[in-house]
């Protein structure tokens, strides 16, 4: 692959080998419009942001993994790596950042132009495995009495952790012992899940095409079945409702001091018949008694003559 990238190269008619490679004979740069500023000791090249940061021009985020033409220059060193510079425009504003590397910490930072989105958090809070530092490392080099004390650390660490590690691995040989099975008892599971979001979906289908509603429902919660518990829902309808406000309005008198069954219409007769008792159209009985003590003292009339006692006295 090497030889066809030679050979696949333009020479002129005048080139001169004397003279040196393609690019000093035509006077131009291997790197070409990325090395217009090389003089100046700036080279163009492409940067990917390394974390997420905010720009100070259009306060927009900018995610990590987005790629600019950045400006680069070395600016020191650090023992014998150099440090570098690396500025850029932001692709949504007219704003400029510069961001440095720090071989220290290897890491990048920030210099003007945006600030840093902070996700950093401590390692050890989240019981990662740290490797040691620089220092570290040294002093174990050089001081055996701190490696052997650094090595006890390390062994009643493993120690404390050997109970939970060994936990982690019979629960692990327990369920995956049989892959087969473990397979089946996953699938199942998955398809009961599938099986109640469908049936889920289908009576919140239900209940929009019932309301005629358009929106997203969620899940229903303790806090929703709780509130609809206190409510008071209204068993009426509206046509039962107008219903009773006209039967209240018939049986309504027309006068003030009129009966109820004094004034009105067939269809208020008819509606009167329905809902109305022997007490409310003001019959009173009289008692079985007063009308067993009233009947000897009192003579009974009849509307018929009595004619035998009639001629008696004519006889007579």
């Amino acid at each position: 692959m090497g030889e066809r990238k030679g050979q696949n190269k333009y020479y002129p008619p005048d080139y001169d080998p004397k003279k040196g490679g393609l690019n000093k004979f035509q006077g131009t740069h291997a790197l070409r419009e990325r090395a217009r500023k090389i003089h100046l000791g700036i080279i163009i090249i492409r940067f990917e942001m390394p974390y997420n940061i905010w720009c100070d021009g259009c306060k927009n985020h900018i995610g990590m993994g987005v790629r600019y033409n950045a400006e680069k220059t070395k600016v020191g060193m650090y023992y014998t790596t150099p440090v570098f510079k690396f500025r850029m425009k932001c692709h949504l504003c007219d704003n400029h950042f510069e961001i440095q590397t720090d071989p220290g910490n290897l890491d990048y930072v920030i210099l003007s132009g945006a600030r840093r989105q902070e996700n950093r958090w401590d390692p050890l809070q989240n019981e990662q495995v740290v490797p040691e530092t620089k220092e570290v490392q040294k002093r174990l080099f050089d001081d055996a009495m701190y490696k052997l004390e650094h090595q006890a650390k390390d062994a009643k660490a493993g120690a404390d952790a050997k109970p939970v590690l060994q936990k982690l691995v019979e629960r692990n040989m327990s369920v995956w012992d049989d892959i087969y099975m473990a397979n089946s008892r996953l699938r199942a599971e998955f398809r009961q899940q599938k099986k109640e979001i469908k049936g889920q979906n289908e009576l919140d289908r239900q209940l929009l095409a019932k309301s005629s509603l358009d929106i997203a429902l969620l899940p229903e919660t303790t806090q929703d079945r709780d509130m609809a518990a206190l409510m008071k829902l209204q068993t009426k309808s509206a046509l039962e409702r107008e219903s009773e406000q006209r039967l209240e309005l018939l049986m309504r008198p027309a006068l003030p001091g009129a009966t109820a069954t004094t004034f009105g219409g067939l269809k208020r007769q008819k509606a009167l018949n329905a809902h109305l008792h022997v007490q409310d159209l003001g019959i009173r009985r009289r008692k079985l008694d007063e009308t067993a003590s009233s009947a000897p003292n009192e003579k009974s009339l009849s509307l018929v003559g009595d004619y035998s006692s009639s001629d008696n006295d004519s006889n007579s």
